[in-house]
């Protein structure tokens, strides 16, 4: 069966990007819808689900009309860990969204301590705010008993189809899923305080979970993933040991691992990749928490003017000067597990520039995947032969020059940006026919362009144990108290 154009949401941090996708002439057309997460006091992070959902539908309604025609299915990609309450007879949200950037939750896992490590055997997740169950537990406790709570993706195909779902990949960030069934945990849920509670359908990847006029004329609903997952998929990482890195609000490092869950002791999170057809893979996945949003930051304190700015401002200087840059703005995700760090810059001196500081976070960014690769091969054996790359910084030809020193591999920038959308695009169109294999939904594509490292492996030691040494410095700052009411 030849299925038609699919239009692909990938609902993200910061904007909601949809492609129309067409198995034949590829992107046909493409919109973008802003969202603005509030950055509040005490580590905490939230956005109103409507600007949400008015993203989603935003995006998607633009893309349509610059593709001229209809779609033949709809596929949704998320966030993984950001959670709301709402009310599933209403649809109407009962609180903000708690964005998975957010720290209110330390209290909970504080608490929970004793139980990280059978947790963590039970679950691939190590005890830690960024995942969902403790801002779930949190929710429960500080804002409301009604409802039902849940990552966002639950509440937005709700509202679009009327559906109760979750695919396996999002249920598995949220620490309520045991990893080797697949299914909801009543131990993690009883662990959480959350046992009783109204749960989403796990479903597969690729599927019919409810049709959608949302969009214009009625159609299914048939992919559903959790963002990296979806661009792990889009790069055709389909065999263990194949790694990408998205670079968006944070850069996501994710290795494939086969049929079977690989629980490591590097300090990467072992979870689902995806589940088709009943059967599950796996991956490990390793977090840098700020990326794009360190640029943001730089951007606000005038440093330069957004993104498209770093090749020439960063370029205007040879080097980052002697300045290193810890740009843990939000913690220190995978390996290190140290949400209570905040980030540090060090060798300043009246020479530095703007240039120096944007080669330092180009660095800073860059030596955090670096971490990441080496505890992926630690647990898988072996390091990857390149590391393919996507998302909006890959555009940054310093950055990802940089990558590639620092890495002493190989850095394969994919051939369009926006890999999550093309990942759930695949998704959606086997939903729709469900003898199309991963390999004819993703079809092999050349990368844009090829990073090889251009310094010594002596000298990108060098920097490295300059940005470990700065980690090692970081002070331990305990997290600053969660106020119990929004």
């Amino acid at each position: 069966m030849t299925t038609g154009p699919v239009l692909a949401v990938d609902q993200g941090t910061s904007g909601t990007k949809a492609l129309v996708v067409c198995p034949e002439r590829g992107v046909i057309g493409s919109g973008f819808a802003p969202v603005r997460p509030r950055h509040l006091p005490g580590g905490r992070v939230e956005v109103d689900p409507r600007e949400l959902l008015d993203s989603v539908l935003a995006a998607g309604r633009a893309a349509l009309a610059g593709a001229g025609g209809p779609v033949a299915a709809v596929g949704l990609a998320n966030q993984g860990e950001t959670v709301l309450a709402w009310d599933p007879a209403t649809g109407e949200p009962l609180t903000d969204a708690i964005v998975w950037q957010d720290r209110r939750a330390e209290e909970v896992c504080a608490a929970l301590a004793p139980r990280a490590e059978e947790l963590r055997a039970l679950t691939g997740l190590p005890l830690d705010p960024y995942f969902a169950a403790p801002k779930m537990t949190w929710i429960r406790r500080h804002l409301t008993r009604e409802g039902v709570v849940t990552t966002s993706d639950a509440w937005l195909v709700h509202r679009l189809t009327g559906a109760f779902v979750t695919d396996a990949a999002t249920a598995g960030r949220t620490q309520l899923l045991d990893l080797d069934t697949a299914a909801w945990s009543s131990a993690a849920l009883d662990a959480f305080g959350l046992a009783g509670e109204r749960l989403p359908e796990v479903v597969d990847g690729a599927g019919a979970f409810g049709y959608t006029g949302a969009f214009g004329a009625e159609v299914p609903l048939t992919g559903l993933v959790v963002d990296q997952q979806a661009a792990l998929l889009a790069h055709g990482a389909h065999r263990s040991g194949e790694a990408k890195c998205t670079y968006g609000t944070g850069a996501f490092l994710l290795a494939h691992t086969g049929s079977t869950p690989l629980r490591g002791d590097s300090g990467l999170v072992s979870c689902v990749a995806w589940r088709l057809a009943g059967r599950t893979r796996y991956c490990l996945d390793g977090q840098v928490y700020t990326a794009a949003s360190a640029v943001r930051w730089l951007t606000d304190l005038g440093v330069l003017s957004g993104a498209a700015e770093l090749d020439a401002v960063g370029g205007a200087v040879p080097d980052a000067g002697g300045v290193v840059f810890v740009p843990a703005l939000a913690g220190l995700a995978a390996p290190w597990w140290r949400g209570e760090a905040r980030g540090s810059l060090t060798g300043l001196g009246l020479d530095t520039g703007a240039g120096h500081l944007v080669r330092a976070l180009c660095e800073g960014i860059a030596a955090q995947v670096v971490e990441l690769v080496a505890a992926a091969a630690a647990d898988l054996g072996a390091p990857p032969a390149a590391l393919r790359v996507d998302g909006g910084l890959t555009r940054s030809a310093l950055l990802m020059q940089t990558q590639a020193d620092l890495l002493q591999l190989p850095v394969e920038v994919a051939a369009l940006p926006d890999a999550t959308a093309l990942g759930v695009a695949a998704l959606a169109r086997m939903g729709l026919d469900p003898g199309l294999t991963l390999k004819e939904a993703v079809p092999g594509a050349a990368p844009s362009a090829v990073y090889e490292p251009r310094i010594g492996a002596a000298e990108a030691a060098e920097r490295m144990a300059a940005f470990r040494a700065a980690v090692a410095a970081l002070p331990d700052t305990p997290a600053a108290p969660s106020p119990t009411a929004p």
